[in-house]
């Protein structure tokens, strides 16, 4: 009998690369499983470079909380594959089952028949097709890689796009500069479809809202000018319009994440969804839930290591921009309640791990730099501590996540310490395992 890991890895072997961004062969594989595609609930189609999961956590706590049922598709997992799938059901969606999830990769192996396919296509395909087979209000579909090839982007008349904050990632395949990089994500947009542009730089936002004129889009709408959102005595104040909302202070930690509400509000109004009652709104500010942003871990084996007092949490940012608003938000948390800021960080090799870290200039008393297990792509710990002190930052090399957890404990603090564990959302993933608390 088959696993969803052993259909997985035989997958792997089905394509000599990893990325390999086309459409061809999705679109030859979705036509002999029926065009599942052609068959889903109203799909929301998000990209962008940072932002885009916590922008869909945003829309799908809010839908639920006005009791409808969503379909999620996501990427990367942190823990087990079937996070990337989500089935919607009335009370609230559930990652996928193991049974359903190996019937429908076992159908999409048989109708690909051995051709030549990434492993993100074919478990796309797989995704598309659960969408189509089991009964939900509305989809939200997360881009993997860019957005105009991605394997995602085989939705023809979507409900609405959205593009997510760009900046420098992955530019061996998008592009070596903000507006290449745009230009990829832009893709998504499609005639007849509103377009949501998430606040974000100028370079960029002009690359979008042509590219989403061009594309015929039904209208589009920019933040920070066609929809706004900002903090004002407590209470997040969203505006555009169609009105004004005010609503509670997101449950996700950090400034940026008030972006991505206001994102997620904008979205879902321009899909058809404004008409929610105010108190679906109101809820899901409250309610979403996004491991590994800026998650507080106050329980779990690795939780239990830390000293007394102190504060652990665990965020996935893996690039530049990322990291600028993850030092926001330590900033932000020092400024309220002042602890020294200690880091424990694993870098894979295809990111800029200097970029990244030189946010946390003058902000970090001590990082702590890990290896990660089973990346083919990580750095060893001393070259990522290297990195580090090139930075401007005091950094040592240490075993394990763990093993940094028992050195800070085994310190001298005056104050409990503020430990951030970062850089990589594999590493993310090792430490929600290893301390006993995967996604739900």
């Amino acid at each position: 009998m088959s696993t969803s890991d052993l259909l997985l890895a035989r997958f792997l072997a089905l394509h000599p690369k990893l990325i390999d961004l086309s459409l061809g062969r999705i679109l030859r594989l979705l036509e002999r499983l029926g065009d599942p595609q052609k068959k889903l609930p109203p799909v929301i189609h998000v990209a962008g470079t940072n932002g885009k999961g916590s922008t869909i956590a945003f829309m799908r706590a809010i839908l639920e909380a006005a009791g409808l049922s969503v379909h999620v598709y996501t990427s990367p997992h942190l823990v087990r594959f079937h996070e990337r799938i989500r089935l919607g059901r009335p009370g609230g969606g559930r990652f996928v089952d193991e049974g359903v999830l190996v019937e429908a990769l076992e159908r999409c192996e048989r109708a690909n028949a051995g051709d030549s396919i990434t492993f993100f296509e074919i478990t796309t395909s797989a995704a598309l097709l659960l969408f189509s087979e089991h009964k939900a209000d509305v989809v939200l579909l997360e881009v993997g890689l860019g957005g105009r090839y991605d394997t995602t982007n085989v939705i023809d008349h979507p409900a609405c796009t959205v593009v997510t904050p760009v900046s420098l990632d992955h530019s061996e395949y998008l592009g070596d500069t903000v507006a290449k990089i745009a230009g990829e994500k832009a893709g998504i947009f499609k005639r007849g479809a509103p377009a949501v542009i998430a606040p974000q730089g100028p370079e960029p936002t002009a690359v979008l809202e042509a590219a989403a004129e061009r594309a015929g889009a039904a209208k589009i709408l920019i933040g920070a000018q066609d929809f706004n959102v900002h903090e004002d005595g407590g209470r997040l104040v969203y505006e555009d319009g169609d009105g004004l909302l005010d609503l509670p202070l997101p449950r996700l930690t950090g400034r940026h994440q008030h972006v991505n509400a206001g994102t997620a509000i904008a979205a879902l109004r321009a899909a058809g969804y404004g008409g929610l009652p105010v108190a679906a709104f109101e809820r899901g500010m409250t309610e979403a839930e996004w491991p590994a942003r800026l998650q507080r871990l106050s329980r779990g084996r690795l939780a239990e290591l830390v000293p007394a007092g102190a504060e652990l949490w665990l965020d996935g940012g893996h690039n530049p921009d990322g990291g600028r608003v993850l030092a926001q938000a330590m900033a932000d948390l020092e400024e309220k309640n002042p602890a020294p800021l200690v880091m424990i960080t694993g870098l894979l090799s295809t990111k800029d791990g200097r970029a990244t870290l030189g946010h946390f200039k003058g902000l970090a008393h001590a990082l702590f730099a890990v290896p990660m297990q089973n990346q083919l792509a990580a750095r060893p710990a001393e070259e990522v501590a290297e990195l580090a002190r090139a930075a401007g930052l005091k950094a040592e090399a240490c075993g394990s996540v763990e093993q940094a957890l028992r050195e800070i404990a085994a310190r001298h603090w005056p104050v409990p310490p503020r430990i951030l564990i970062c850089g990589s959302l594999y590493l993310a993933g090792e430490v929600l395992q290893a301390n006993g608390t995967p996604p739900v």
